[in-house]
């Protein structure tokens, strides 16, 4: 077990839950497996002892656990009720509770029933879905966690970012704990290879001790995540393991990409994975469409919309998947450079979701803009390319961004910014110093 000091902070997260401390809704920590969800439980915890909390007034249940994960409902509801202390407010902790059937009812009873602050972790959007949302509507706080960014990855590697001064200006690099230096691009050319898993910094950055790592992760969000749960549902959609590894490949080697859930259908119909539905040939929709729902579910994929900027709608049709962590798409289909325009997209995609950010991909006539990040507050129009030293890349990345009249910030991602910073408005940015950007 993860002992308190060993813990790397993730800042961004414990200070969403200390600002929900002690209010109403239950705090509902969300995310895959292994991205560091039981170890926010444990800051949380660290967090209230060093407020004054008694080791009493708080109580862990970990489902993964052989001492918790056969219990049922009720039997989850008296542990806790022994425990509880009269007139002291109780900090009650459940890590993957989604194991446990009829969760809810306990989760209910004890908001009724004891003076108690609520938290909750889950590796399966099941745990929050339609069918249980009546128990906690309006009584819940939902906290998205994503593997680490990359300037967690540095943190967690034991890097850290220092400002060195010459007559050209101001450069940043990366020392590490002996003092060496290295540039940020090394550290960011080794954060699209492994990953950020929080995992893989406890065994470096390390190809093959990596590969390990991630088939465990993977084998735990496919084995306990999807088959089991589809167990535990009795609902048989998911059966054929062969074929949700097909699925999983065709999506990670397609991120980024235009593709919808009949096209994909056509592909495994045309290798004999998967059945017609009639005689007319057109394959089972519906079969592919629960496995896809089944990785949303488990935060393996994550889907994004498109919205038509000039028709002010979402369109129904032809959205893109993004993996939830690229070490996980390189385990998959190997470590080698490839579609490194779509890997930089999938970085970008998830580092707007950290900052709070709905995305969704743009489209202006026929042409289309990579994000559309809003806030309540804001807007910014993104563009993501590897380089915009070429001409006819620079028509292509700008022209969408062009024709949007707004006056919203309009930005071009890229690792190399060309010799301009701004093209009529629209500035050029380096991604890797948008993503150190606190």
């Amino acid at each position: 077990m993860i002992q308190a000091h060993e813990l790397k902070q993730r800042d961004s997260y414990l200070s969403k839950l200390i600002a929900f401390r002690d209010t109403e809704p239950v705090k509902v920590i969300t995310g895959v497996r292994r991205s560091g969800k039981s170890s926010l439980l444990k800051l949380m915890i660290k967090y209230l002892k060093e407020t004054g909390i008694e080791d009493s007034q708080i109580i862990e249940m970990n489902f993964e656990s052989n001492d918790y994960k056969k219990m049922s409902s009720d039997e989850v509801y008296n542990y806790v009720k022994k425990r509880v202390l009269p007139n002291k407010r109780m900090y009650l902790f459940f890590d993957e509770l989604q194991r446990i059937d009829h969760w809810e009812d306990s989760i209910n009873s004890f908001r009724v029933d004891f003076d108690c602050d609520i938290y909750i972790t889950g590796s399966n959007a099941y745990l929050l879905s339609s069918e249980y949302s009546t128990y906690l509507s309006g009584r819940c706080i939902e906290i998205k966690m994503l593997p680490l960014s990359f300037l967690e990855f540095i943190d967690f590697h034991g890097f850290k970012l220092i400002e060195t001064k010459n007559k050209l200006g101001t450069k940043i690099q990366v020392i590490d704990e002996h003092n060496e230096k290295y540039e940020v691009r090394e550290l960011f050319n080794a954060y699209i290879k492994f990953g950020g898993m929080p995992g893989i910094a406890d065994v470096g950055l390390d190809q093959e001790k990596a590969l390990i790592l991630l088939d465990g992760i993977y084998s735990s969000v496919v084995i306990r995540d999807i088959l089991e749960r589809e167990l535990r549902r009795n609902q048989r959609q998911i059966t054929d393991p062969i074929l949700l590894k097909k699925i999983i490949l065709f999506l990670a080697d397609n991120i980024g990409s235009n593709i919808s859930v009949s096209s994909i259908g056509n592909i495994l119909v045309n290798e004999g994975l998967l059945e017609t539905e009639n005689r007319g040939g057109k394959p089972s929709t519906h079969t592919v469409q629960s496995y896809v729902e089944a990785l949303l579910e488990s935060y393996f994929f994550y889907e994004i919309k498109r919205f038509d900027i000039k028709g002010k709608e979402y369109l129904k049709t032809l959205g893109k998947y993004y993996i939830v962590d690229i070490g996980l798409r390189n385990y998959l289909l190997g470590f080698r450079n490839r579609d490194r325009g779509h890997v930089l997209e999938n970085v970008v995609y998830f580092e707007l979701l950290r900052r709070g950010y709905d995305v969704a991909i743009g489209k202006i006539d026929n042409l289309e803009i990579d994000f559309i990040a809003t806030k309540a507050d804001a807007k910014i129009y993104v563009q993501v390319t590897e380089s915009m030293s070429n001409e006819d890349v620079r028509r292509r990345e700008l022209t969408p961004l062009e024709k949007i009249k707004d006056n919203y910030e309009k930005i071009v991602l890229t690792l190399d910014t060309g010799l301009d910073s701004s093209y009529e408005g629209i500035k050029s940015i380096n991604l890797i110093n948008w993503l150190i950007k606190k």
